[in-house]
């Protein structure tokens, strides 16, 4: 990807979910909340619907503000994906208007990303009619109608034609994201639709080409974005082909990606993760490192959500919150002076200023300190620069598996929340490599946790260029206390490397 000046760009961003599309499990809530057109229904039901139509307006001015845009700018991030629901752009039914609301909340969100040199995706997440067969659209029916009724077609057309007429000279918006994670497998939708897929995309891109020749077209793959047999060659200039990249393995695996490269290799054309995260930041450092190595741009799942430590920043749940999840459960209906009082409390949480950040997240996802490193998570740059070991011919039995450094699943690990459970294992001149960032230098502390399986045992820790030997006197893990380092602005490297015996590695903390 390059600017209007031929200038490389990786974009590092976040989704920003919830904001024109809520999702219920960012709210905590049930079955009864699982979509937008549910959660309005259960805050109506509580409410009244003449404090609801208050209510909303309300929420999404305060979920995304220029302090979040200005946050994120911060934080060095560097492009942001907001998450449309095309209900907030165009009403439902017969006859369809253009809803001035949505408009002019995407106005002032790329006005405020502008002010902050940072990119805008404009994603269709919830396309008319639905694009799934699933909550994650705002389906009406549980139907990918999208795909079904061609006037649902025609009206998602009529809305991306609008949107580029709005977008086509503006710098700040990177491309158009035509449709989130279409026609799943589990619901069926792929095996009935998939075909039509990239016809409809070829359909959308002429007729936005006839406003907008600039912008980039992002093309999601079917089955939550990661099926590319649906593509054929690049039917169009300036295509981008996205992915999705989510690891819930337990124990940790980290997913190969392979497939993306090669097709990228195949037809020259820009590869980009538009969602990853939902995870552990053992996950979050791995998979930001996997991809940048490979020159992919990702952005992060989601900005905040309701109390989470997984995401950049957690809304704090109101203090009467339960009752509200409670009831989206099939429980009792609280009162409506209690549910007013939690509905207008959820106004001023959501505020970026009002919730709470995870520092640990963020520094994960560029590789910053202070920060717990885990062993298993050396670089991505290959046999003797990220790693060293003499059986290259071996394979990994965990987590990366297509590499030769053994990963083995361990107990225990320390008592952090969300830590992994793997560790990895080096012998006599085996070494791992790791590439660590630092906003500035500074003087740190060092605790590493290892193991002994075969005594007598000894390793060197080295960042930059201070080294220290340490000695393992026995088999049981030990967290040693290394000597202090200094690390400077930018690039730091650390390197852990067997001297003598056989060594488990858990984790490095550089704080």
């Amino acid at each position: 990807m390059v600017d209007e000046k031929g200038h490389k760009v990786l974009l590092r961003g976040v989704g920003l979910g919830n904001y024109l599309l809520p999702e219920g499990y960012m709210w905590k809530l049930g079955d009864a909340g699982d979509r937008p057109r549910k959660i309005e229904k259960i805050v109506s039901d509580l409410i009244g619907q003449e404090d609801a139509d208050r209510f909303w307006p309300e929420f999404r001015k305060n979920y995304i503000t220029e302090a979040d845009i200005r946050r994120i700018a911060e934080l060095g991030f560097n492009s942001v994906r907001p998450a449309l629901n095309a209900r907030r752009f165009l009403t439902e039914g017969d006859n369809p208007a253009f809803v001035d609301e949505g408009f002019q909340l995407l106005d002032d969100l790329v006005g405020w990303c502008g002010e902050h040199n940072v990119y805008v995706i404009i994603d269709m997440h919830g396309a008319p009619g639905g694009q799934t067969g699933a909550n994650i659209d705002d389906s009406a029916n549980d139907q990918p109608e999208l795909f079904i009724d061609p006037r649902y077609e025609k009206r998602l057309i009529k809305l991306w034609v609008k949107i580029a007429e709005r977008y086509q000279d503006e710098p700040t918006v990177a491309g158009y994201d035509l449709l989130n994670e279409p026609l799943p497998k589990r619901t069926g939708a792929a095996a009935k639709y998939k075909k039509e897929l990239e016809p409809l995309y070829g359909r959308i891109t002429t007729a936005i080409r006839k406003v907008d020749k600039k912008h980039m077209i992002i093309l999601e793959g079917a089955d939550w974005s990661n099926d590319w047999s649906v593509f054929s060659k690049p039917f169009a200039p300036n295509l981008v082909y996205q992915f999705h990249y989510y690891c819930w393995d337990n124990p940790d695996h980290l997913r190969d990606i392979s497939a993306c490269l090669a097709f990228r290799r195949k037809w020259n054309a820009p590869i980009w993760v538009g969602e990853t995260g939902e995870s552990n930041n053992t996950i979050h450092w791995a998979t930001t490192q996997y991809f940048e190595t490979n020159n992919i741009g990702w952005s992060f799942w989601p900005w905040k959500k309701m109390d989470a430590d997984n995401g950049p920043y957690s809304v704090k749940k109101p203090a009467a919150w339960d009752a509200i999840i409670a009831y989206s459960r099939g429980q009792a209906k609280p009162s409506k002076e209690a549910a007013r009082k939690a509905f207008d409390e959820l106004l001023q949480n959501v505020r970026i200023e009002n919730c709470v950040y995870n520092a640990e997240v963020v520094n994960a996802l560029f590789h910053r300190l202070p920060m717990r490193i885990e062993a298993e998570n050396f670089g991505h740059d290959g046999l003797g620069k990220s790693y060293s070991v003499k059986d290259p011919s071996r394979k990994s039995p965990n987590y990366r598996k297509s590499e030769p450094v053994t990963i083995e699943v361990s107990e225990g690990g320390g008592n952090r929340r969300r830590e992994s459970h793997q560790s990895i294992w080096l012998t006599a001149d085996e070494w791992t490599s790791y590439r660590v960032n630092s906003q500035a230098a500074k003087p740190c502390s060092v605790v590493i946790r290892a193991r002994a399986t075969i005594l007598p045992a000894a390793f060197t820790f080295s960042f930059n260029d201070q080294q220290e030997e340490i000695a393992l006197n026995d088999s049981t893990w030990t967290e040693v206390k290394g000597k202090a380092v200094k690390a400077v602005r930018d690039i730091n490297w650390m390197e852990l490397r067997v001297k003598s015996g056989t060594i488990l590695f858990d984790w490095v903390d550089v704080e």
